[in-house]
């Protein structure tokens, strides 16, 4: 059945609105129609101010605030974010001390913990202590969680805040394990949520690695907060290769590229 152009727009926003980004060719299969069609919507999108067409596809026009909320969020790009987190949990070893904070993928890193011993974890996402919970209790890892508390966020299952940073400043840790909205050689890492950022910077700050869990859609993307600037970090975890002018600058501050395959 074919999809009216009206239709069609609502669909691109959406994916605009989750991901920041979409494809002519996945927009192409996704509506049943030609390339050259979408290509079209995306030009009146464009003159409408609503998107700004790049090279295969495009992207939101302006920078946003907004955030999805975290159930719906789960759903988008979800084999990528499992690869991911999969692929993350094994660069933890037993004995570690890490920190988690608040993201989709890092809850499927959180899923993807096992087989290790005497692990540590803080985190400050109600949805990853409740899945690290029920690993202890099933025995797929051993060791204890901390909560860093702070104000309750129901719609993205967080605790932030000014006790959640202070609560944050009294540990040091092997590794954070972060997850972002927007991945840039320029402006860093960035996302969301102003609270939530403070106590990422401040798991990254007791870190001796920080570790970005980070999926292709959010590739050249800003946030609204930065958390931290690139030579910040010391490791990114992605489900795709760095686009090619971001070499010399991985190169330059000894970021190690980790992509994450379907048989890792």
């Amino acid at each position: 059945m074919s999809i009216s152009s009206e239709q069609r727009k609502k669909i691109i926003l959406e994916r605009l609105r989750l991901e920041g980004q979409v494809k002519v060719s996945d927009l192409s299969l996704r509506c049943a129609v030609s390339e050259e069609t979408v290509r079209r919507d995306l030009l009146q999108l464009e003159e409408a101010g609503q998107a700004k067409r790049v090279y295969g596809g495009a992207i939101l026009e302006k920078r946003t605030s907004y955030e999805p909320p975290y159930l719906l969020r789960q759903q988008v790009r979800a084999k990528e974010k499992a690869l991911i987190g999969s692929r993350a949990a094994a660069l933890i070893a037993s004995g570690d001390t890490i920190a988690i904070d608040v993201g989709t993928t890092t809850l499927e890193l959180a899923k993807a913990i096992a087989e290790v011993e005497r692990l540590t974890v803080l985190t400050n996402s109600i949805a990853v202590a409740y899945h690290l919970m029920e690993s202890l209790n099933e025995g797929r890892f051993s060791g204890q969680i901390i909560v860093i508390g702070g104000q309750l966020n129901p719609e993205q299952q967080s605790l932030s805040g000014t006790l959640g940073e202070q609560m944050m400043a009294q540990f040091r840790v092997d590794k954070a394990l972060v997850s972002v909205g927007g991945l840039s050689m320029k402006r860093g890492i960035s996302d969301y949520d102003l609270n939530e950022t403070l106590v990422s910077r401040r798991m990254m700050e007791a870190a001796a690695q920080t570790i970005v869990l980070a999926d292709d859609s959010k590739f050249d993307k800003e946030a609204f907060v930065e958390i931290a600037p690139i030579r910040s970090v010391n490791a990114i975890v992605s489900n795709s290769p760095p686009p090619k002018d971001w070499t010399a600058v991985l190169k330059s501050h000894h970021i190690q590229w980790i992509e994450a395959r379907g048989n890792s």
